[in-house]
């Protein structure tokens, strides 16, 4: 057995580069839809969507937007509402604004191709030193590893290192150690499997709660595994301190005279939680959503229970406020002045960028109003 690694950046598990390729290959994951292609359009696309977001959740957004925009050029061409509408419930929304940017530089500035170093796809919009080091990996063969939040797991447990990944000095160290740990002058299929199986072994074994260890190809290299600590990797000393909000939702419905159900919408403005995809007006209090609105409507709302949504950083308590106009009227700003927006019929709801607990809210309202 291969003596445990250390994390001073010698005694490296030289092993591990080999034990890892082995394992991916027959035990990895091999059927993923974006697996076995060299194109970088496709490579990126679904390293942007899974940055966060389950496999099992992009499986289904995948194949959609591939068959809407089945290359950079159509998607550089594309509206940002036509992206924001395919992105809707996929969730953290800025991958979706700085995927569009970014296809239009690719398509502007470089012709149509990616760029084929790690290093030239950092200049990109929205791509990172580990989504670089992917596409890199992945469509090229290059010799550079990935570090997601699962792999400087996958690492900081092989290692047992100490260094407080919530400081970017910590994050360049372990980086380094990543860059000693790769194969030596491997092949291309060699850099796939290897880049694959750091993602494999970080999403399927070395999860962060109840590890497989019995299970892990590199069981007989990690520090953390020989001392019983695999609890205390990584070391992130910074707590997410999470903010609660109540948003008051004003959910504005009319059906004319040929039965056609319209909801009035406004875009959100940027920054801010979902910048840039429509939603119903919010207000801060039901005091604040009655303000904006004649004081003869105000008897009409008929508040519907509370929706809890979870972001990053803030816990949402979502109130809809359902409001059935005779009118195609618009709510008032607090100044008086009518507010930005706009009636949209129900049936063209698909066509626009919703966040998903809206898009859940009006398919049931609708729904209702059916009935």
């Amino acid at each position: 057995m291969t003596a445990p690694a250390h994390a001073t950046g010698h005694g490296l598990p030289l092993d591990f580069a080999r034990l890892l390729i082995d394992w991916q290959r027959r035990h990895g994951r091999s059927g993923l839809p974006w697996q076995h292609t060299h194109d970088p359009y496709r490579v990126w696309l679904s390293e942007v969507m899974l940055q966060q977001t389950q496999v099992s959740t992009v499986l289904q957004y995948y194949p959609r937007f591939l068959e809407r925009f089945p290359d950079v050029q159509c998607l550089a061409a594309a509206t940002p509402d036509e992206v924001m509408a395919l992105w809707s419930g996929l969730g953290y929304y800025s991958r979706a604004r700085n995927l569009h940017r970014c296809a239009q530089v690719v398509v502007q500035e470089h012709g149509g191709v990616f760029p084929d170093t790690a290093q030239q796809l950092q200049t990109l919009p929205g791509i990172g030193a580990s989504t670089a080091a992917a596409i890199a990996a992945f469509c090229h063969g290059e010799r550079v590893s990935i570090a997601d939040g699962n792999v400087r797991r996958v690492l900081a447990r092989l290692l047992a290192f100490e260094g407080d990944l919530a400081r970017l000095a910590s994050q360049r160290e372990l980086w380094e150690l990543a860059q000693a740990l790769l194969p030596d002058q491997p092949a291309h299929a060699d850099m796939t499997a290897y880049t694959q199986g750091l993602m494999d072994l970080g999403a399927t074994l070395c999860t962060r709660s109840r590890p497989q260890c019995e299970r892990c190809p590199v069981e007989g290299l990690c520090r953390a595994r020989a001392t019983g600590t695999t609890d205390r990797f990584p070391v992130k000393t910074r707590t997410l301190k999470r903010r609660h909000e109540s948003w008051w939702l004003l959910m504005m419905l009319h059906r004319d005279a040929g039965g056609v159900l319209r909801l009035w919408l406004q875009r959100r403005p940027a920054p801010g939680i979902w910048a840039g995809l429509y939603c119903p007006p919010v207000f801060d209090s039901e005091a604040s959503l009655q303000a904006s609105l004649p004081a003869a409507l105000v008897d009409r709302i008929q508040l519907q229970d509370a929706v809890t949504h979870s972001l990053t950083h803030r816990e949402l308590r979502l109130h809809p406020c359902v409001l059935t106009c005779d009118e195609l009227i618009a709510p008032a700003a607090q100044d008086g002045a009518p507010l930005q927006g706009q009636w949209v019929e129900a049936s063209a709801l698909g066509e626009h960028g919703l966040p998903a607990p809206v898009r859940l809210m009006l398919a049931s309202l609708t729904a209702r109003t059916r009935d």
